[in-house]
Order: structure tokens, then C-alpha cells, then sequence
């Protein structure tokens, strides 16, 4: 087995989509132990040796914060802070974003300025590596004083509590700890409120969602490729001088991606009775290339925030300083992935309407795009559904981050609602692949009826895909070939 350690080195998302996807067991290096372990001890002699109050240390939560906590209740206030916040609800959190959790909250605590102790991390290190996933729940967190319910519940099993997923199978988490000779937790001071405050929730989604939105915006220039090729569109809208001097990067891009993937596509060499194609074609470059620069822009804020540490109070044993302030805030991220949002819903809008104009009965292709229109309906419907789909993704797409709620009685008086942003964005992602599913469908089916050589990678997208959805060529139960066209586009990109 693989071991990624984590050390004092900046983690790429690329990196961090390696870790998850090759299935590496992870550490954490020597030197970060030994942070991990110095602020450890800083903390307990400033707690044994003054009075002084510290946030969430020896004081209530939130609007609590200035009540003091005698010194032998600094252990139960830790567990009772872990119990009671585990309010979520909702559906279940998938499973691949609970692990994406547990890695987000190893990389923040080892950083050595949130007090964990040793133990609590490999304990959590230990759950990564074997899979044992706590249950956590979509609603409940407000994207600020971090993601307080979903962490809480990440936090269950630490302390026998709550339930996990193992194999599949939900379990209550003492007997997964029995099953592997684990004793429960004790937590020490600060404990809690280091687990509970910080992005890890937010950070899961936005990391998923990007590493999502590349594959996408890569399987939306491929089918839409070849939907231009099937269309019979012309070539001229993406050549280089036209998308240089318009100076944006994501369209100089989209409009390389396409001159290099048709370069020898003889279809698009081919002389064209038309002067000009619909928007959907020919302002590709424009469209897809905004969503390419805003998924970018994104990337970069993400990579920051798993990076970071996102607790509060934060301790800087070297300074003799905890800083109670407002790592926990999620709107560096809540922003960013409501722009997202917009960005992806874009190219799901964009593509259905190539689908729409494939199926019009024009270019040369038959209406509905099957041999005998009228006694069959052929793909009339698709379009409908995957116009359902785009009009779901655009009544998500209003911003979360411009909501906004008091909380705790007033101490927690602006929050960012990431956790929001970051669940419907997430839905809007695994709509994407629906739309793109039913685009290659569409685009396959034109391609039958279209005379012509295709490119090389347009052929052997068109190969791939045929042998596991056939051409249409009378009416027949298509919602089966819809979701072999999603699973299609899914494992292909």
C-alpha cells in the first residue's frame, strides 16, 4: 500500500486528487508530530499555570464565551461541546466526501496550531486508512464558526459515539471501535472546539467540485466537438487570431482544445452552405472559456483553504499568543463556489442547447434525428429532459453567499452559508453529467446520419461509445440508454 506523509510541504490539489484516487494510506511526518505535540504541551502548563480565560478553553461557547469553566470540567466541556452540536440533518453526506473530511481535518490540526492532541489525529488517521466513515449529514452548518454540526458528527466516533459506515454497512461506532480493539477517546482542553471549528465540510465539497468541474469542462468541449462535427459546423470561430485579440485566457484555450482535437476531421474541412453557425457553436470559445477561467479562479482559492488551518482559537506556542479571531469563516469558499455554480450550470445551458438544434430537422439532419419522424418520436424527449435539468441547475444558482443569519444569540452575527453553496453545488455537478450524457447521446445519433470523416479523437469517442449505447433507429425505451450515456461520460472523463 501507498503512503502519502504529510509534511511541511504545500499540498496541490493535484496531489490531493492523487492521495484520494490511487487510495494512499496517509501519515504525518516527524516534524509534524513534533508540532502537534509542543503546542500540546504549551497549552496544558497556560492552562494549569493562569487563570486567564481563553476561548473555548476554559470558557463557554459562543454567546458563553465569557463564562469561565473551573479546571476539572475542561475535559466534559470538550465532550459535551462534540455531543451537542451534532444536530444535522438531512440526507446522509456521501461517502466520498466524509473521507475527503477526515484527510481536510488530519492536514489542518497536524499544522501544530489547534491543540489536538497526538493521539486524537492518528485516531482520525486510523479511520482514513480503513475506511471507517463517520455518518455525517448534508444540513446544519452555516459556513461560519466553521461547520459546526457536520464536524461535530465527524467527530461522534472519536468519543464511541454516533454510528460509521463500514463496508457499506452503518454501524454504531463503539462496536467499529471494539470490532478494532479501540478504546474511545478522552478529550482534552480545546479539544472539541478544534475539531468542530474549521472549513473541512465546505473544503470537501469545493475540493470535489473542482477536480469534478475539470473532467466536465474537458467532457464538454470533447462532446461538443463532436457535436459540431455532427451539426456540420464551420471551424472559422475558433481559430487564433479571432480569440487572441480578445485577450481571455479560458477562450484561447477552449479554442486551442478544439483546433488541435478536429485538426484532422474532414467534416470540418468540408465546404458549408452556411455562413454562420448558431451561438451555441460558434460562441463555444466564449462560453466554455468563461467557465474555464472561473474554475481556475476557483481551484486557486481552494488549494489555499486546504492548506490552512481554520480553527479558533488558533496557538502559536512560539509567540506565547491564542488568537480567538475568524479562520472558521467559510466566505472565501462560499463565494467561490457559488461563482462555480454559475460557471458549470453555463456549460450544461450551453450544451443542451446544441442538443436542441441537432434534433431541428436542419443541416441535413432528419427531425428528432431518427429515420422515419412521425410514426417515431426519436429524440424529442431527451431534449426535454435535459431542459429540465439545465432549468433546476439555474434555480440553484442563486448565490448562498449573499444569505446570511444571526446566530448564538448574536455573537455569531454574519455567517457565509458555504455549507449551502457547497451541497447545491454539488448537485448542480452530478446534473452536469446528466446534461452531458444526454449531449453525447444526441451528438452520437446526428454523427449516424452525418456523411463525412470525423477527427481521430472524435472517432474513437464515437467507437468507445457505440459499443455500449447502440444507434437508435425506431422508438425504444431510452431512459436505460440515458443512464448508460451518464455512466459513459463519467468514466471517460
Amino acid at each position: 500500500m501507498k503512503t502519502f506523509i504529510i509534511g511541511s510541504d504545500w499540498i496541490t490539489l493535484d496531489q490531493f486528487e492523487v492521495i484520494l484516487d490511487h487510495g494512499y494510506h496517509i501519515e504525518i511526518s516527524e516534524e509534524r508530530k513534533e508540532a502537534v505535540l509542543k503546542c500540546r504541551a504549551y497549552l496544558d502548563e497556560k492552562v494549569g499555570s493562569s487563570d486567564d480565560l481563553i476561548y473555548g478553553v476554559n470558557t463557554g461557547f459562543g454567546s458563553l464565551c465569557n463564562t469561565a469553566i473551573s479546571k476539572d470540567e475542561l475535559e466534559q466541556l470538550q465532550t459535551n461541546l462534540v455531543l451537542s452540536h451534532a444536530c444535522g440533518t438531512g440526507d446522509r453526506v456521501p461517502d466520498h466526501i466524509v473521507k475527503r473530511m477526515l484527510l481536510l481535518k488530519v492536514m489542518g490540526l497536524s499544522q501544530g496550531n489547534s491543540g489536538a492532541q497526538l493521539e486524537t489525529i492518528e485516531r482520525l488517521i486510523y479511520f482514513y486508512n480503513n475506511n471507517l466513515l463517520p455518518v455525517v449529514y448534508q444540513l446544519g452548518s452555516l459556513g461560519a464558526s466553521g461547520d459546526l454540526a457536520p464536524l461535530a458528527h465527524m467527530s461522534l466516533p472519536l468519543l464511541g459515539e454516533g454510528t460509521m459506515v463500514v463496508k457499506g454497512e452503518e454501524l454504531p461506532s463503539r462496536l467499529v471501535l471494539q470490532r478494532n480493539n479501540l478504546e474511545p477517546l478522552k478529550l482534552k482542553s480545546k479539544e472539541g472546539l478544534a475539531l468542530l471549528n474549521g472549513t473541512q465540510f465546505m473544503s470537501a465539497y469545493a475540493s470535489y467540485a473542482v477536480a469534478a468541474s475539470q473532467k466536465l469542462f474537458k467532457g464538454f468541449n470533447t462532446v461538443g466537438a463532436l457535436s459540431l462535427e455532427a451539426y456540420d459546423g464551420r471551424i472559422e470561430p475558433f481559430g487564433v487570431n479571432v480569440n487572441a485579440i480578445r485577450n481571455q485566457l479560458g477562450q484561447i484555450e477552449t479554442a486551442e482544445y478544439f483546433r488541435t482535437i478536429l485538426a484532422d476531421s474532414g467534416i470540418m474541412k468540408s465546404k458549408k452552405e452556411h455562413v454562420q453557425d448558431p451561438y451555441s457553436f460558434r460562441c463555444i470559445p466564449q462560453v466554455h472559456g468563461a467557465s474555464k477561467d472561473a474554475i481556475d479562479h476557483v481551484s486557486n482559492i481552494v488549494e489555499r483553504e486546504i492548506n490552512a488551518v481554520t480553527d479558533n482559537p488558533t496557538i502559536f506556542p512560539d509567540e506565547d499568543e491564542v488568537v480567538s479571531a475568524g479562520n472558521f469563516h467559510g466566505q472565501p469558499l462560499a463565494i467561490s463556489m457559488d461563482f462555480l455554480a454559475i460557471a458549470m450550470a453555463e456549460l450544461g445551458s450551453i450544451s443542451e442547447r446544441r442538443v436542441y438544434k441537432l434534433i431541428s430537422g436542419t443541416r441535413g439532419l432528419p427531425a428528432f434525428l431518427v429515420a422515419n419522424p412521425g410514426l417515431n418520436s426519436g429524440f424529442m424527449i431527451p431534449q426535454y429532459a435535459a431542459a429540465s435539468v439545465v432549468s433546476q441547475n439555474k434555480q440553484m444558482c442563486m448565490p448562498a453567499s449573499v444569505d446570511s443569519i444571526d446566530s448564538s444569540n448574536g455573537q455569531e452575527d454574519h455567517v457565509s452559508m458555504g455549507a449551502n453553496a457547497g451541497t447545491k453545488l454539488y448537485r448542480i455537478i452530478e446534473n452536469c453529467y446528466r446534461i452531458l450524457g444526454i449531449e453525447l447521446m444526441n451528438a452520437s445519433q446526428a454523427a449516424y446520419f452525418r456523411k463525412g470523416e470525423h477527427s481521430s479523437v472524435t472517432e474513437e469517442l464515437l467507437q468507445s461509445f457505440r459499443s455500449q449505447v447502440e444507434v437508435v433507429k425506431d422508438d425504444s425505451y431510452l431512459h436505460p440508454l440515458i443512464t448508460k450515456s451518464e455512466h459513459f461520460v463519467r468514466e471517460k472523463f
